[in-house]
């Protein structure tokens, strides 16, 4: 049984560490039933059909809906796959060049991000709203605050902090894409800092490492749908804040300790300016 598991677990690594292979072109010769050119392979060189397209059927027609909105072309499932199973493997591949293979990474990002506000604003199995369970526990904590307040100023600047908090969550339901690329643009230029060296991807760039920690997200982002449709409970979206760690160790070829080590120097250098920037909000608030 153990021999067994290990046969297993070893075929899994081969297959996370190989790079996706094109399908080779078919030797049949087909003829295209829309412009009728004659040729040889898996799409037709005047119009661009493909060869598996034939009479209608309900697999074809999903096929073609899912092209319409940019599902079903460039490898959205074997994106979404990958993105589990081997994500920084795939991260690495798609930097290297292989990108017909893959979904393009900010498309895919916009996309898990609308679904991720549908799930969070009711659509789930408990038809729970994230959104405003957030409010209420921000509402209860300002109360508790604005209860043990004796002076005038405090009660007033927490009426200013609470109409801040409910401003900002708004703001943050509204508009969840350019709070977090913004926060990925930053995070990123820190991360690179200790990742331009990577021993697998060497000469790595921002540009391309931005790309990766876009990756990294949409990764992040499908974990986190599947729990918050499942209503599961909220303490398991705190272990997927170290899922980050496999693609940044499978992408970069460092050490686990060294991938841990950078990523919390990271996070300790990004914390000092929000910090800075928090105890400033709250000073011109309170004044």
């Amino acid at each position: 049984m153990k021999e067994r598991l290990s046969e297993k677990w070893r075929t899994f690594r081969q297959w996370q560490q190989k790079p996706y292979e094109v399908a080779p072109l078919s030797e049949v010769h087909h003829k295209c039933a829309t412009c009728g050119t004659e040729y040889q392979g898996n799409y037709c060189p005047r119009c661009g059909q493909s060869s598996k397209i034939g009479r209608y059927s309900f697999k074809n027609a999903f096929l073609l809906f899912l092209d319409v909105w940019g599902l079903g072309n460039r490898g959205m499932f074997r994106t979404l796959r990958d993105l589990i199973l081997r994500p920084g493997y795939m991260i690495r591949d798609y930097l290297s060049g292989m990108q017909m293979a893959y979904f393009p990474p900010f498309k895919l990002f916009f996309l898990l991000t609308a679904l991720s506000l549908v799930v969070e604003g009711g659509i789930n199995l408990k038809g729970k709203n994230y959104f405003e369970e957030a409010r209420i526990v921000m509402n209860n904590y300002l109360e508790e605050a604005k209860a043990e307040s004796v002076t005038a100023e405090e009660k007033e600047a927490d009426k200013t902090v609470r109409e801040y908090s409910n401003k900002f969550l708004t703001l943050q339901q509204r508009f969840p894409n350019i709070s977090t690329l913004a926060f990925l643009v930053i995070m990123s230029g820190f991360l690179y800092i200790f990742f331009r060296r990577s021993p697998a991807i060497p000469g790595l760039r921002y540009s391309e490492f931005l790309v990766s920690q876009v990756y990294i997200t949409d990764m992040f982002s499908i974990y986190n749908i599947v729990l918050e449709f499942l209503c599961f409970n909220i303490n398991l979206n705190y272990i997927t804040f170290l899922l980050p760690l496999i693609p940044l160790k499978q992408m970069s070829g460092f050490p686990w300790w060294k991938v841990i080590v950078f990523t919390l120097l990271a996070g300790m250098m990004l914390f000092i300016p929000f910090f800075i920037i928090g105890i400033i909000s709250m000073f011109v608030i309170v004044h």
